[in-house]
């Protein structure tokens, strides 16, 4: 059974996690590398610096960034190492952002399932 989740850096580990990847650019603020259980950072599958000053996480604005990030996925290299490893395990997905809806986290976990129907 195949799984991708979503889930803020501050919410509790779960053993229904799998592999725990941190999916932002940047390292969370107020969160020290030693207490963040994850199992990989993948920095280079956040959305460009250019893209998420943009976005500035308003709303009204995620769609079109939805769409831009998408964009962005094609040929990276982590999206795809990502997609191998969530072909043999659950894969839950870290993000620091305080909107549970319209974050980056949620366009990969998305692009990441279509991903893995159309294999």
């Amino acid at each position: 059974m195949r799984m991708v989740r979503t889930k803020r850096v501050h919410d509790p580990v779960e053993h229904e996690d799998g592999y725990r990847v941190l999916v932002d650019r940047l390292w969370p603020r107020g969160v020290r590398k030693q207490d963040l259980v994850h199992d990989e950072w993948m920095k280079k599958i956040a959305p460009s610096g250019a893209l998420r000053r943009w976005f500035g996480h308003a709303p009204e604005r995620f769609e079109a960034f939805a769409e831009r990030y998408r964009r962005e996925l094609e040929g990276n290299e982590e999206f795809d190492h990502l997609a191998e490893i969530a072909t043999e395990r659950p894969v839950t997905l870290l993000y620091a952002a305080k909107d549970r809806e319209h974050n980056h986290a949620v366009v990969l976990a998305e692009s990441l399932e279509k991903r893995l129907r159309a294999d």
